[in-house]
């Protein structure tokens, strides 16, 4: 990894951080780089969104999607270290498994002079069944 893009990443992880959504959800940053982000998300009572089943609120793992999204793009080669959503679709597949801790992974895959695209997917421990996928733009700024 370049300088440039250890940069990017720590850029990308301090915001994160610094997020309150973010650390509300406790969410952790567990793998950044050249467009490419990971967190996870543990399961927490307080973030049932249906107290007969258990399952976590779907605004949760939206949240988790979002911010996923977002540092995908910070970490990119070819991106300032600002960006904003402008759209983000969120295809829910199936309920998480109660009690189960929720991990997004997030790509920027094509980046404009002004928008990024990400995909973003999010299980809860199996990657081949994902609880929800998600397309998102994502703005650029400062972008030469």
């Amino acid at each position: 990894m370049s300088d440039a893009d250890d940069r990017r990443a720590q850029i990308a992880r301090q915001f994160i951080e610094s997020i309150p959504l973010s650390q509300a959800l406790q969410m952790r940053l567990t793998d950044i780089g050249s467009g490419v982000a990971e967190i996870e998300m543990p399961y927490d009572a307080k973030l049932i969104g249906d107290p007969k089943s258990g399952v976590i609120h779907g605004g949760a793992v939206s949240a988790l999607m979002d911010t996923c999204g977002g540092a995908a793009v910070m970490s990119h080669p070819q991106s300032p270290a600002g960006t904003a959503t402008i759209d983000l679709r969120i295809d829910y597949m199936r309920a998480a498994t109660p009690g189960a801790d929720i991990f997004a992974r997030a790509e920027c895959y094509h980046i404009t002079r002004s928008v990024a695209f990400v995909r973003a997917v999010a299980h809860d421990g199996d990657a081949d069944r994902p609880v929800a996928q998600a397309h998102g733009a994502f703005t650029v700024q400062g972008l030469t």
